[in-house]
Parts: C-alpha cells; sequence; structure tokens
C-alpha cells in the first residue's frame, strides 16, 4: 500500500482521476489551491510534498522566488518537468516527505494539501516533524484533509475512478466512517481536527485549525 500512488497512480494515470473529477470535486479543488495562494507572495521559497505531476507547481510556479516539488514517482516528476513548464525557479527531486534530504530551515512555506498526509501512507508525526524541520520559523506548513462534510461528494470521485479503472472497485461493505477502501488493497483515509492539533503539539507546534468550502480541513502552523 505504500506505494499505490508511484506504482498505480502516477503521472498520466494520476492526471486522469484530476481530469474524471465532477464539478463539485473541482471546486474543492480549486478551493484549496486558492488558500495556498493567498499565504504566497513574490519572494518565497516554497516546497510542495507530493507535487505529483505539478497541479498545485504550475498555479504558484510563476508567484514566488523559488518552487520545490518532491515526490516518489519519477514518472511524475518527469511529467511535472514538461506540465508546469521551463522555469529556471522550479526545482523537482524524487525523494519521501517523511524523511526529506533536504536542509533544515530552508522554505517560507511547505505545503502538503489534498489529503496527501493520508494518500502517502506514511507515519504522520514524522511527516509533521519533517514539514517542520525544513520551514523556516515565522514560515507557514499547510496541510490538509477532507471534511466530513464532502463525504458523499469525495466517494463519488471515487467512484468514477474505479469505473475507469484508475483504482479498484469499491469495496461497499468496508467503505464509510471516512474510509474509502477498494478491492484492489487502495485505502482512503482522512485526518480530522482533534489529530491535526495532536500532530502539531507532537512537534511542538500551535495548530489553526480551519475548514474551506465545506469540503476541506486545513492545518496551519506558523512555524515558532
Amino acid at each position: 500500500m505504500t506505494d499505490y500512488y508511484s506504482e498505480k497512480l502516477s503521472a498520466e494515470r494520476l492526471r486522469a482521476v484530476y481530469d474524471l473529477a465532477p464539478p463539485r470535486t473541482k471546486a474543492y479543488l480549486e478551493a484549496e489551491i486558492d488558500l495556498v495562494l493567498e499565504r504566497i507572495s513574490p519572494g518565497m521559497i516554497a516546497l510542495e510534498l507530493g507535487c505529483g505531476y505539478g497541479r498545485v507547481l504550475k498555479r504558484l510556479v510563476d508567484k514566488v522566488r523559488v518552487a520545490v516539488g518532491i515526490d516518489t514517482s519519477v514518472t511524475s516528476l518527469q511529467m511535472a518537468r514538461d506540465f508546469v513548464g521551463a522555469f529556471p525557479s522550479l526545482h523537482l527531486a524524487a525523494m519521501n516527505a517523511a524523511g526529506m534530504g533536504l536542509g533544515g530551515r530552508a522554505f517560507d512555506i511547505t505545503i502538503c494539501i489534498q489529503n496527501g498526509i493520508s494518500a502517502f501512507h506514511v507515519d504522520r508525526r514524522k511527516l509533521f516533524a519533517e514539514a517542520v524541520r525544513v520551514t523556516k520559523p515565522g514560515g507557514t506548513v499547510l496541510f490538509s484533509s477532507y471534511s466530513p462534510k464532502f463525504w458523499n461528494h469525495r466517494l463519488e470521485w471515487f467512484e468514477i475512478q474505479a469505473a475507469h479503472g484508475l483504482v479498484g472497485e469499491i469495496d461497499c461493505q468496508r467503505t464509510g466512517n471516512g474510509v474509502i477502501v477498494a478491492k484492489d488493497g487502495f485505502t482512503g483515509t482522512a485526518v480530522g481536527d482533534a489529530e491535526f492539533e495532536t500532530l502539531a503539539v507532537s512537534v511542538g507546534q500551535r495548530a489553526n485549525i480551519m475548514e474551506v468550502d465545506n469540503s476541506s480541513l486545513f492545518c496551519e502552523i506558523t512555524v515558532a
């Protein structure tokens, strides 16, 4: 399960996941990017964890001084280079977000949105600790997951993915209470406000929890 996205949902297949999203899901995706764009400015050095084929990076690369994207899928990163375009300020690297080979206190903002915290299937405390470690004091760390209010739309989106063979058939008996299970081994979870707060405290930080668009739950940390 750890490598599900890099092995089965990378590059063109990952892009198809987003291209097939129904209108309400596309609104959710846009609302998340809008919040990120509100937090950035031209002088910033920005890092995206789990950048995939560059869908988010494409929206922010020309609005910051330097944009760095990491992902475990080399094929997704290769696609990101073409999808985002030729920007000298863009840097891409293959690495695990829970154990980054990056220097500390390097970034003004570190983002891990659209439920990457669950999709990566890594130790969440290590993921939080790494995100904080690489972010400058006073800088911003942003994580997001799904709001419970978005459950029906989220399930619809995964049913569409399953119908197109992008994930396995949804296991209806095991799917519910915020967890989506497919018969090919895929499992999609979500993180609630209490867990976000606990994770932040575990790495010595304070969390600001926000619900956005009745679809996302954001955890924002201003690094101490």
